[in-house]
């Protein structure tokens, strides 16, 4: 007899691990509180890994393809050509793909319903859900719960798992600059700022996506205008998100009695915190939920993701701990050699990238545990 999956939350990693599964033949059913699924346009960069991972499903969901950046610090500057293009994404309209794919795999979607708690029950799992039309209470019941349900899952919660810690992405809508090319994105590190950087990612030859990751809500906010305002630049819409930090590995897998629970995308913590992105590796975590289901036993994906996630976490405490003296160096040790490595290798494949950059310049090794060793 097969086991029937629930899903709660229409997340781009919920809807991935439903056409996993139901392309499988299991019975899945999502359940979104949405009342249909239009979720909120906010644009993503990311690397060609979601093309290897997805296959064709993201092409029609790419608005630009980012070749080169340029990277600014104190007066310094240097450019990265890329291999293989990074990708610009609409999310949206990647999410509202995702779940076309999953109905069409046979996944069941159930809008305007809203998770509230589970229990065991013998073999099963009860939840409860309530309706968002008329606030009636129903109690379902799955043999595998999954939670999808992003930062603040209400699954993880039930399951026991600790709060995450959260940042607030901001980004503006702009006209680009008349001397930009639009396949080139810019970094601006500024860590008086914010301890993470500046960007401005083209998303057509006119218009590109301006922000930065706030670690402090209200001085995030303030800064992003300044940037604006000094680069004469008009905020024409503004996006923004909270979005979780991988501050160490959750227990994505629960047993519950005798059925289990699953954690994937931000409802596990799967995000780089270099840099707060979260589509790759959430991708990678419903891969390993799926594998873990089907298979019966811990996916090797769940190994090398926890690998990746604390690589992407130690570069961010060093990174936490530069002044800005510190970029100013770092951008003075990307000779041509150590600008092919980061051209080469993407920052989905972390490990291969640090070992190939401190090979051909060891300095960028030691400006990195000094950092971490001293700080500011």
């Amino acid at each position: 007899m097969k086991k029937d999956i629930t899903i709660i939350g229409g997340s781009a990693a919920g809807f991935f691990t439903a056409s996993l599964l139901a392309q499988k033949g299991l019975p899945v059913r999502i359940f979104e509180t949405s009342e249909s699924i239009a979720p909120s346009p906010r644009t993503l960069i990311v690397t060609s890994r979601v093309s290897d991972l997805t296959g064709s499903l993201c092409e029609g969901t790419v608005i630009n393809r980012i070749r080169h950046y340029e990277l600014f610090a104190d007066g310094r500057f240097a450019t990265i050509s890329l291999r293989r293009p990074d990708l610009v994404i609409e999310r949206s309209e990647l999410i509202q793909q995702l779940a076309t794919r999953a109905q069409a795999s046979g996944a069941e979607i159930l809008t305007g319903r809203h998770f509230l708690s589970f229990k065991p029950n013998g073999k099963r799992l009860n939840f409860a859900v309530s309706s968002n039309r008329d606030g009636k209470l129903v109690e379902e019941s799955t043999d595998i719960l999954i939670g999808a349900d992003g930062a603040f899952s209400k699954v993880a919660r039930s399951a026991g798992c600790p709060k995450q810690p959260t940042v607030r992405l901001f980004q503006a809508v702009v006209r680009l600059p008349r001397d930009m090319p639009s396949d080139t994105t810019r970094v601006w590190f500024i860590p008086e700022d914010t301890t993470y950087f500046y960007w401005l990612i083209p998303c057509s030859p006119t218009h590109g996506v301006l922000g930065l990751i706030g670690d402090k809500e209200k001085r995030g906010q303030r800064s992003l205008t300044r940037f604006l305002e000094r680069r004469n630049l008009i905020p024409l819409e503004i996006q923004s998100a909270r979005v979780p930090l991988h501050t160490h590995w959750l227990p994505i897998h629960r047993r519950i009695g005798q059925s289990h629970v699953y954690l994937v995308g931000d409802a596990a913590g799967h995000v780089k915190v270099s840099t707060v992105g979260g589509l790759v590796t959430g991708f990678r975590g419903a891969l390993g939920v799926a594998e873990a289901i089907l298979n019966g036993r811990s996916s090797r994906e769940f190994r090398a993701l926890r690998l990746e996630l604390n690589l992407h976490q130690l570069i961010r405490k060093v990174l936490n701990r530069f002044s800005q003296a510190d970029y100013a160096k770092l951008l003075d040790l990307l000779t041509p050699s150590v600008k092919h490595s980061l051209g080469l290798f993407n920052r989905d494949e972390t490990g291969k990238l640090l070992l190939n950059v401190f090979f051909k310049e060891p300095r960028l090794l030691l400006l990195g545990l000094r950092s971490l060793l001293i700080g500011r």
